[in-house]
């Protein structure tokens, strides 16, 4: 992967684009390209864009240019390859703000689609779980002013617990006995 060639090759009618799918959330972007079988990859990730060069299961070259958004941190962003697909993991620069596209120009290149099994709509989800931990503890309260009589006692359930871990251990042993008992006939 780290190998990169001086020139990637340029986008001829030879190397088709490749379809791809990604999602957004707070701090990444990823990206899954749909590559059969992919050799020969070469990913270059630079802070504006990221070039993905490699061939399928039938050697056709593959040349993807993506001009990003927005900026990504190259050191912490990463690609892994898979059978089906490569994986690119970009790390915004800027965290927290969503990203309404992939690409820098407003034009939606036919080859990019959005992953809707994964797509989340990250920036109302802490609004979300403040109203989810509220009801939970409106629950809670409505529980506690029912007065469903008192906590029933508990204080017997050491005894019973004893008294499983030494049937569990009597059996344990007995499966032993049994499993080494022939062995000592002989």
């Amino acid at each position: 992967f780290n190998t990169f060639p001086k020139s990637f090759p340029k986008k001829t009618p030879k190397n088709p684009f490749t379809p791809a799918r990604w999602f957004d959330r707070k701090k990444y972007v990823t990206i899954n390209f749909w590559v059969q079988r992919p050799k020969d990859v070469q990913v270059d990730i630079q802070q504006d864009k990221m070039i993905l060069c490699c061939k399928n299961c039938t050697d056709d070259m593959i040349y993807n240019e993506l001009p990003f958004f927005d900026k990504v941190q190259i050191h912490d962003s990463r690609e892994r390859i898979y059978e089906r697909t490569i994986h690119i993991l970009l790390r915004k620069v800027k965290p927290d703000i969503a990203w309404p596209r992939l690409q820098k120009d407003e034009a939606k290149p036919s080859w990019i689609s959005v992953d809707f099994d994964n797509w989340r709509d990250w920036e109302n989800e802490e609004d979300e779980g403040k109203e989810e931990y509220d009801r939970y503890v409106d629950m809670i309260r409505e529980m506690a002013d029912s007065n469903k009589g008192e906590a029933p006692d508990m204080d017997d359930l050491s005894d019973v617990s004893a008294q499983f871990c030494s049937y569990v251990r009597l059996r344990f042993l007995s499966s032993l006995l049994k499993k080494t008992t022939p062995f000592i006939q002989q």
